[in-house]
């Protein structure tokens, strides 16, 4: 086992043990180790890493930093235990992916989506009201798709008034 692939193990276990995920992190430092061993090469340097950074050459340039930041880090984690590992510098590839800006429906808009929900078509019938609700609980509450897909009968207590969303961004609990 190279000492690339050693690091990597321990940092992943570092950084999950303090409750980063790392799923794509992980997978994506796996291919740059494996890049590192198909090179030959022992350590990181600033050029290995440009050089996988900016792989495949028709990705974004966005997607290049974003790959190169993650190695940023691994390698001031490398480096810190051996320092032949050079850590290349943060801003070598300094795009960044600029979000566009948010569509908000207007409220003419949210009633036509609403009612053609209810005109979709269904077998049992429940496809229609599933969707009017669902649709209307994104409108009332700003909840995120995926916070609304993973709901289930156990995170609404109609009582109190209060809906339980697990997984919420980041992990986080919510409740409203």
């Amino acid at each position: 086992m190279s000492k690339l692939q050693v690091a990597l193990d321990e940092y992943l276990a570092v950084r999950r043990a303090l409750g980063f995920k790392l799923r794509l992190a992980g997978r994506l430092l796996q291919r740059f180790v494996d890049f590192a061993a198909r090179e030959g090469a022992e350590y990181i340097t600033t050029e290995l890493a440009l050089a996988w950074a900016m792989e495949p050459a028709t990705a974004q340039p966005a997607q290049w930093a974003n790959r190169l930041g993650m190695l940023h880090r691994f390698a001031q984690y490398c480096s810190a235990n051996d320092p032949r590992n050079a850590v290349p510098p943060a801003d070598l590839l300094p795009h960044r992916y600029h979000r566009p800006a948010p569509y908000l429906y207007r409220d003419d808009e949210i009633k036509q989506l609403l009612a053609a929900a209810r005109r979709l078509p269904s077998v049992t019938g429940l496809r229609p009201i599933t969707f009017f609700t669902l649709f209307g609980l994104y409108v009332a509450t700003g909840l995120r798709v995926n916070e609304g897909l993973h709901l289930d009968r156990n995170d609404v207590d109609l009582v109190n008034g209060v809906l339980t969303i697990r997984g919420a961004k980041l992990g986080n609990y919510a409740a409203s």
